[in-house]
């Protein structure tokens, strides 16, 4: 049985309940407030002023955004996300929540003890200091920050890291830290992805081909030491395993490219456009590098996918959804918070 090290206070005559063993920050990359020009040029602004997004000088690069790309895209974009927006607001942001709250739920009943759980998105709202605030007002004195990229790239989880160093340089009293680096070939990862293609195979049946489809990122990066397409391949090559595929039955791809700098190839509308002249018919479509559905899994991959691939002469396509709030999903987050905690816990 696991226990918590917490401490109890006496206040008076009455017996406190201690401060909780951790807290866990999650964090994801973030969404506007509203599917509006002016919240997503908001958004986009804070996006594309991370460096480690887009690395160029800050002279080349800052007339090009606030001249052109922030005066041109967020009326764009903001269509594309009233496209996918809900009644209760941004997929993103409600499925976040909804993680949040059932891995605060598992790992209350696993530690037997309230462990607080918060949300911090990279851009936009809450942010990461609103969720390390959030997490000291509930007395979290050691901290997990799991970000919810399964595969590492600098772009993402090194960003992530970037945001929460600069936030503890205003700190007096910093936490102890934790930082989940990347779960690109965790065995509960996996089995997570291979249940959900699985169901959807027995509703929908199994297509020709299985694409999987990664977040794409400069080549430039990955030439320049950035793990994140051979953590990608290997995230494929391992679901591919746990699927009993054959090597003609799946393919990795690369979406959601920017700009004119060569990216990660092959490029997923490139690649759909292609497939029914190659004679694949039906596809199922899977976007493993996503923990959570979002404009570019719900918008550019299951419509906007589909419409290319269908227009090219294909006659079935199937996204299969992100892990989001599936039962596995929260089940591997567990594991992953209770993998990095183990410092401070015991066994009893």
């Amino acid at each position: 049985m696991l226990a918590c090290r917490g401490i109890w206070l006496i206040k008076g005559n009455t017996l406190t309940s201690p401060s909780p063993a951790f807290g866990v920050l999650l964090v994801n990359l973030g969404t506007p407030d509203e599917p509006t020009p002016k919240a997503v040029k908001r958004f986009l602004k804070q996006f594309l002023s991370d460096p480690r997004v887009v690395d160029l000088s800050p002279w080349l690069w800052q007339p090009i955004l606030q001249g052109i790309i922030l005066n041109t895209r967020p009326a764009k974009v903001a269509k594309l996300y009233q496209s996918v927006w809900t009644e209760q607001g941004s997929p993103l942001m409600v499925i976040s929540e909804q993680q949040a709250q059932k891995l605060a739920t598992d790992l209350s009943a696993t530690f037997n003890q309230t462990i607080p759980v918060e949300l911090g998105m990279s851009y936009g709202n809450p942010s990461i200091e609103s969720g390390f605030a959030k997490l000291k007002a509930q007395g979290a004195e050691r901290i997990v920050v799991l970000p919810l990229y399964p595969q590492y790239s600098c772009s993402t989880v090194a960003s992530v890291f970037d945001a929460v160093a600069q936030y503890f340089t205003q700190v007096r009293d910093i936490p102890e830290l934790r930082f989940s680096k990347q779960y690109f070939d965790h065995e509960a990862y996996i089995a997570a992805l291979a249940h959900s293609v699985k169901r959807h195979w027995k509703t929908h049946g199994q297509a020709d081909k299985l694409i999987l489809s990664f977040h794409g990122i400069p080549l430039r990066y990955a030439t320049e030491g950035d793990p994140y397409p051979e953590q990608c391949r290997a995230t494929a090559k391992l679901l591919a395993q746990a699927l009993e595929l054959t090597e003609g039955q799946w393919q990795v791809c690369f979406q959601s490219r920017f700009g004119k700098e060569e990216w990660l190839t092959p490029y997923a509308d490139e690649l759909l456009a292609d497939l029914p002249r190659q004679g694949v018919k039906s596809v199922d479509v899977i976007c493993p590098a996503f923990a959570t559905d979002c404009l570019e899994t719900l918008e550019e991959i299951s419509i906007g996918g589909k419409e290319t691939f269908l227009h090219a002469g294909g006659e079935a396509y199937h996204f299969i959804p992100c892990l989001n709030d599936d039962e596995l999903h929260i089940e591997l987050l567990r594991q992953l918070v209770q993998e990095q905690a183990q410092p401070w816990i015991r066994a009893e």
